[in-house]
């Protein structure tokens, strides 16, 4: 599968398909299909950690020792996540309580989670190395992405 995700300039993007070629899938717009586009944007920031400064417009509020909600506003959306982190302050989940609908059954916004582990440092920064992403159905957690970066570099400005 390839699978472009993006969000930008207030629309979400959505394209998979099969070996680039056969789509399942082709989505543009803004709505739920933008902000659930942000909210993935939002929640892999853990891969680019500058993005969740507050110099660049991440608002932060503890909860307890161990999480954070994080608040990110573009435009009209405006985003609060829950941030957990481990016993060394890493990130290992970002939740959503509400994000939908999820392509199957569940046809309302349901709680939506990234996990993250396997951290290391890359060019200077501590990034996890594996992740999976997963819809909190009542019946259990619908893993659909589990992935691990086998590379990653970062360029920084001048």
């Amino acid at each position: 599968m390839h699978v472009h995700d993006a969000y930008v300039a207030g629309e979400g993007i959505l394209h998979a398909a099969v070996l680039g070629l056969v789509s399942m899938a082709n989505q543009r717009g803004t709505g739920d299909l933008a902000k659930g586009e942000l909210m993935r944007f939002f929640a892999e920031a853990v891969w680019y950690p500058t993005a969740l400064l507050p110099s660049q417009g991440v608002l932060w509020n503890a909860v307890d020792d161990h999480s954070a909600r994080a608040t990110l506003k573009d435009g009209d959306l405006t985003l609060t996540m829950l941030f957990r982190f481990d016993k060394d302050g890493l990130i290992d989940i970002v939740r959503a309580e509400a994000r939908g609908p999820d392509g199957g059954r569940h046809n309302g916004a349901v709680p939506w989670q990234c996990r993250f582990w396997n951290y290391a440092i890359r060019d200077g920064m501590r990034v996890p190395l594996a992740g999976e992403v997963a819809w909190l159905l009542p019946e259990g957690a619908k893993t659909y992405f589990r992935g691990r970066i086998t590379k990653i570099s970062y360029e920084f400005a001048q």
